[in-house]
């Protein structure tokens, strides 16, 4: 970089910073949002593109300059709008944004859509002053599309590697916004999450994400795989940031019925950020099943963990059981819901990218051949064969007993026996059950393994707990501070 300062500044400052902490730069004059785009583009290639190469960036954001430099001069005539104004922020190239970038969800067939408008998120997420710095790469179609497709693979943007190692996994599918944030190529991201999309990439790069309750933020404007359980959320280095951000994520969208039933429209959760919010919570460790998948190594991070949750003055309740654990699961209703909302999502896209359902998705790849299908589209495949409308007898029933299953035969359970105020997962291990019942979770740093691999912890509440699951994760965070950044360990 030319200017020595904005170099110094990018080096010695720009890593690990928060957005208090650029808000005060900003607000004294010491630094422009327009420089601040510059850093981050200059680490995206010292970083992304080259160096460790670890390719979370799928494309970047042409304007970002120009509208860097707009709300810098709207800084100094009106005033800030708010937290996030002026702040670089990346989303996952499943969301749509009207501008000059493509959403493809990582897909060679959509590799040059672009989208006629901006999804509610991103609307909202400028009207509270954010730079859109970029795409971030993904498992492609949000790992729906084959069945050995490994995380952070697209056929579009390659694969995605993990900033703490190339032979850790990245976590998936919202890979791309995990490493980009975990390397400090922005402030914060935006992921989406069907099924650990969020948890598992903000668990395997040493962040904070948080997966809300399904309502909580709109999806109008996401390609899809199932209205039951989808979600977009924060991912970002701390909870603070995340929650600042998750601030202008939430929202009731008339063109989201999930969203008309948001208990906290107009929460501030900020309110919540709480060191003494682990203080009498009584917690429980969904420790039977999901502990044993758990190296050696990663299960002495989460042992130690757990003995800091009571250190920090929670109540523990170790080993509890989630009744519905060890149920026959079946993945019918996204399979039935996939075919239907991605043929609805097909319909607002320009025809001139010639696919308008999932069988046209499905001969594109085929034409394109080894290049768009390096691992096959079998659950492409299966989702075809269904009905391609919702009154199919198994797909009502796979839905009804999902529902019980995740609820009440299953967290609302396990809580209710216990009394709990939140579960704990390790990393991602448990992200199915909650994710079936549309309940919320954040995963934050807990440690790493002697090979360096981050480990995550997760803790998981009923619907619209965001508020005692905030406090629950600030509290662990300020009282462990386990995040290192990458490249320095």
């Amino acid at each position: 970089m030319i200017n020595e300062q904005l170099d110094k500044l990018k080096n010695e400052w720009l890593a690990e910073v928060t957005v208090d902490e650029i808000q005060e730069k900003l607000d004294r004059y010491e630094i422009t949002s327009r420089e601040l785009v510059l850093m981050y583009l200059s680490r995206i290639a010292d970083i992304d593109q080259s160096g460790p190469k670890i390719n979370s960036i799928i494309e970047v954001n042409p304007d970002a300059l120009h509208i860097a430099a707009a709300l810098d001069y709207e800084r100094k005539t009106k005033g800030s709008r708010g937290p996030l104004h002026g702040i670089p922020i990346l989303i996952k190239d499943n969301i749509d944004t009207a501008d000059k970038m493509h959403t493809s969800a990582g897909s060679l067939v959509l590799a040059n859509s672009y989208a006629k408008e901006d999804a509610t998120l991103v609307k909202q997420l400028r009207e509270a002053g954010a730079i859109i710095l970029g795409k971030t790469n993904l498992t492609e179609w949000a790992n729906f599309i084959a069945q050995d497709m490994p995380s952070g693979y697209s056929s579009r943007g390659g694969q995605v590697l993990n900033p703490y190692g190339a032979s850790f996994i990245v976590g998936g599918s919202s890979s791309g916004s995990g490493a980009a944030i975990a390397a400090n190529l922005a402030v914060a991201a935006v992921g989406t999450e069907t099924s650990g999309s969020i948890l598992s990439p903000a668990s395997q790069n040493s962040l904070v994400g948080i997966k809300p309750t399904v309502g909580l933020i709109s999806r109008k404007g996401i390609i899809p795989i199932s209205h039951t359980q989808d979600t977009a959320g924060p991912m970002a280095r701390t909870v603070k940031d995340a929650t600042i951000l998750l601030n202008s994520l939430r929202g009731i969208d008339p063109l989201d019925a999930a969203t008309q039933s948001n208990e906290l429209v107009h929460h501030d959760f900020t309110h919540h950020l709480k060191k003494d919010g682990l203080s009498g919570k009584k917690i429980g460790i969904a420790r039977n099943t999901y502990f044993d998948e758990l190296s050696e190594s990663q299960l002495a991070v989460m042992n130690q963990s757990i003995k800091k949750l009571e250190e920090l003055g929670a109540i523990v309740i170790d080993s509890i059981d989630i009744p519905s654990t060890n149920e026959n699961w079946d993945i019918n209703v996204m399979l039935y819901e996939f075919k239907t909302d991605l043929q609805a999502y097909l319909k607002t896209i320009d025809s001139s990218v010639g696919v308008r359902t999932l069988t046209d998705l499905i001969q594109a790849n085929e034409q394109l051949g080894e290049k768009a299908l390096k691992y096959g589209q079998k659950v492409f495949l299966d989702a075809d064969l269904t009905s391609g409308n919702l009154t199919s007898p198994e797909y009502l029933e796979s839905l009804e007993k999902d529902d019980y299953l995740s609820k009440t035969k299953g967290i609302d359970a396990a809580m209710k026996e216990h009394e709990l105020d939140a579960l704990v997962f390790p990393n991602a291990n448990g992200e199915m059950i909650p994710a079936k019942a549309g309940y919320p979770s954040i995963t934050v740093p807990a440690g790493y393994t002697n090979e360096g691999e981050p480990v995550g912890i997760t803790f998981t509440a009923k619907a619209y707990m965001e508020p005692t699951l905030i406090e629950i994760a600030y509290s662990y965070e300020q009282g462990t501070k386990h995040r290192v950044a990458p490249f320095k360990q």
